[in-house]
């Protein structure tokens, strides 16, 4: 069970341990293939920048997920 006091994960972390480094994919290839740039989802990954809408939209649609999914951990983290 999870402690209930610690803080909730950044999306970034997720998609950088639960989907890049699963599928061997780096930064730069996500980025080509969601049609954003390399800095966004850089940022991202650092914890820099939330998951908006339209990030979430493109995030499900290649990881099979759904937009809310993503903005659901996006509010976790910022709540």
């Amino acid at each position: 069970m999870l402690p209930k006091n610690r803080q909730p994960t950044h999306p970034g972390e997720i998609i950088r341990h639960e989907y890049l480094e699963e599928l061997n994919m780096t930064q730069q290839q996500l980025a080509d293939t969601i049609g954003i740039t390399r800095v966004r989802i850089n940022e991202i990954i650092s914890g820099k920048r939330s998951i908006t809408p339209d990030t979430a939209f493109r995030l499900a649609k290649f990881f099979n997920t759904t937009p809310e999914f993503w903005i659901g951990l996006q509010t976790n983290f910022d709540m």
